[in-house]
């Protein structure tokens, strides 16, 4: 999937990852992707929830390994 930004937020626990990600998205043009990587276990939970409340598009999720997730949140 193609994206606009990146943001590693790996290491980092809630509700850190959608701090950071919040701050990042805000930054972006509407329209924008934003590539998420978390490892909060957490952020399975945290990030769809964040999404659904603040009205980013929550386009897709990656498990490319067992303990990191990979989330794509389109900028409204």
């Amino acid at each position: 999937m193609t994206f606009d930004d990146s943001y590693d937020a790996s290491g980092l626990l809630c509700p850190l990852p959608v701090l950071k990600a919040r701050k990042r998205l805000l930054a972006l043009q509407p329209g924008q992707v934003l590539r998420l990587i978390a490892t909060d276990p957490a952020a399975i939970v945290d990030v769809p929830h964040f999404c659904a409340q603040t009205g980013y598009e929550l386009l897709g999720m990656e498990d490319p390994s067992p303990e990191t997730q990979v989330y794509f949140i389109r900028k409204h």
